[in-house]
């Protein structure tokens, strides 16, 4: 029962001090300017089009079917 107390402990104080680090460093953020605002809207136009791009390109190689032999014989 003591084992199951002190691992219970344990496990509450690792998730409370996480939590405490990352309430403080949400709270250390500065407000955003429009500098900021305007690179946070970049980059995430370029995460979202980078994903985009990705499932198009996967989409574009799955349609061939199996295309890994083609793609290396045509090399030749």
């Amino acid at each position: 029962m003591v084992y199951l107390v002190l691992a219970a402990t344990a496990v509450v104080s690792i998730v409370a001090a996480a939590v405490t680090v990352l309430v403080g460093r949400q709270r250390r953020r500065m407000d955003f300017g429009p500098d900021a605002l305007r690179i946070e809207a970049a980059a995430t136009r370029g995460v979202r089009d980078a994903r985009r791009q990705a499932h198009a390109q996967q989409h574009f190689n799955d349609a061939g079917g199996f295309g890994a032999p083609r793609d290396r014989d045509s090399l030749s």
